[in-house]
């Protein structure tokens, strides 16, 4: 990409970009970051219209789009995107640049899960300074809490994943059943029946992830993890709320109603759609996943709220979810902001997120915003399938929090409660297991560890 070389206008900075960056009061990082406690219009305006370049980690696809506008809006802003991988391989050459002491990006997209563990190494630049703080309403609650810590904000966030029940309908009507069920009591039972009466398991609890199984225990209140942002850290994976939803679980696998298979394969996926799976409790972003995975049972699916523990809530957990965070390595910290700013909170860039990129927002303004709430999904029989997980997303616990080694929490997850699910096990000593290898690890990590 060659350098632009035209300069902004003071036309193109938007309002809401001027209001919050007049409005804080903290020193910032970088050469160009502000010369005293507040980001003025004058410093706003030279990063904004100096030519720049800007690299950009993210795995999202076609994110170019987004960034096409924001350079169209900031003409002096050149923004190199690079994918340097998903997963683990994007956090390990992250890491590594951190380590290297150059080379890292000056926005990264980082999970949820993973916020702590650079802002604990001091990798990421608190965005107060630069106004985040004044973002904080336009925000799904619980996606807010999620990128800040205390008095700062590391992120911005940019998708979601509030969970919810896909339920083959044509499958629970040939067990005599006119609706997914309500509650986990209901579900049991419902479960026996599918599985009686046509043979299909009503759901699958994959061994190797750990995604659901917490975005199940964050639905049932369970808190397995905590951290004060310095020294402690609270691990409580096998409480007895822990335990008593993963006995519920061991009670239906063992008497094989849900199977266990390995998600994202090639069986899992053959197994939805050929109705091995009459349902899967999963994410907001699995909708538009599922009617690309099994295409030819369009019109067979229906969308619910996940089933509840007690008759009357309307609780939900979350599976999935990211934000864009500024590096504090990062040369230019003003214009690094600003693009995490821009493409995740105006309105146009954030839509396209959900409407072509298909990521589940988490943006107030597009949740109800009519292009996004009112489409109609043919797959499942035209419900509005956007506008149900919008309410569920609504119905999240704020107070989540994970540990700032969450690395190690999902590889030992997989060697112990997750072992137990693929052997059709002992959950309860699997969790017991799973308590120990991670106060074992956060105790030689120097870590002071409470337990209740």
């Amino acid at each position: 990409m060659t350098r632009k070389a035209s300069r902004a206008s003071a036309g193109v900075i938007s309002g809401v970009a001027l209001a919050v960056l007049l409005l804080s009061g903290c020193s910032a990082a970088g050469s160009d970051g502000p010369a005293s406690n507040t980001v003025t219009k004058e410093e706003f305006d030279k990063a904004m219209t100096t030519p720049t370049d800007l690299t950009f980690w993210t795995w999202v696809p076609d994110i170019q789009n987004q960034v096409d506008l924001f350079e169209k809006a900031y003409p002096a802003i050149n923004v190199k995107v690079e994918n340097v991988g998903q997963g683990a391989p994007h956090y390990q050459k992250l890491r590594s640049a951190i380590d290297a002491g150059s080379g890292a990006p000056d926005v990264a997209q980082l999970n949820f899960e993973y916020m702590d563990t650079f802002a604990l190494t001091g990798s990421l630049l608190d965005l107060v300074p630069f106004g985040a703080g004044e973002l904080s309403d336009q925000y799904v609650d619980w996606t807010w809490k999620q990128v800040a810590r205390g008095d700062a904000v590391y992120a911005i966030p940019q998708d979601s994943g509030p969970m919810g029940n896909l339920y083959r309908s044509d499958i629970l009507t040939a067990a005599g059943l006119d609706a997914a069920p309500v509650t986990y009591a209901d579900y049991a039972a419902a479960a026996e029946v599918v599985r009686t009466k046509t043979g299909s398991y009503i759901s699958n609890l994959a061994p190797g992830d750990a995604g659901p199984v917490i975005g199940l225990l964050w639905q049932a209140g369970v808190d397995p993890f905590g951290y004060d942002g310095a020294e402690t850290v609270n691990i409580n994976v096998n409480s007895d709320g822990a335990k008593e939803v993963m006995s519920y679980w061991q009670d239906l696998v063992q008497k094989d109603l849900i199977s266990v298979d390995p998600d994202f394969t090639d069986e899992w996926f053959q197994g939805l759609a050929g109705g091995k799976y009459a349902g899967w409790l999963t994410a907001a972003w699995a909708p538009v996943f599922l009617s690309g995975t099994a295409a030819s049972t369009s019109g067979l699916w229906t969308a619910a709220p996940l089933p509840q523990w007690k008759e009357g809530d309307n609780v939900s957990g979350n599976w999935g979810g990211s934000a864009d965070a500024v590096m504090a390595s990062s040369a230019n910290p003003i214009a690094a902001y600003e693009l995490a700013r821009w493409i995740n909170n105006e309105q146009e860039p954030a839509l396209k997120f959900s409407t072509d990129q298909f990521l589940f927002p988490t943006l107030n303004s597009v949740l109800a915003d009519p292009a996004f709430s009112d489409q109609e999904a043919e797959f499942y029989g035209g419900q509005k399938v956007n506008a149900l997980f919008a309410e569920i997303s609504k119905t999240v616990d704020t107070n989540f929090q994970w540990l700032p080694f969450q690395d190690f929490v999902t590889s030992s997850f997989n060697e112990t409660i997750g072992k137990a699910i693929a052997q059709k096990g002992d959950f309860s000593a699997g969790l017991d297991e799973w308590q120990k290898q991670l106060v074992d690890y956060a105790n030689q990590q120097g870590f002071t560890v409470t337990t209740s």
